[in-house]
């Protein structure tokens, strides 16, 4: 659901992008960290948002690093 405003943030279409990991953090709605293959063997890792059910939000990228391999891990950012 957030392919798109990934491929804005870099300019760029990836014709992979596949979850292989991600991990939970509970806030005032609920942060999605996520290990993306983007294609080769480059990954990146996203930090989505998804509102409380009240709120009726989209998903929402928040911020994303790049340049990433598969062996790295997947953590807060």
């Amino acid at each position: 659901k957030v392919k798109a405003q990934v491929e804005e943030k870099e300019g760029k279409t990836f014709d992979v992008f596949t979850a292989v990991e991600f991990k939970t953090q509970l806030v005032a709605g609920t942060n999605y960290f996520i290990k993306v293959h983007v294609g080769n063997e480059k990954f990146m890792h996203l930090r989505v948002f998804k509102s409380l059910p009240q709120e009726n939000e989209q998903l929402s990228l928040h911020s994303y690093q790049g340049s990433k391999t598969k062996h790295d891990e997947l953590a807060y950012f």
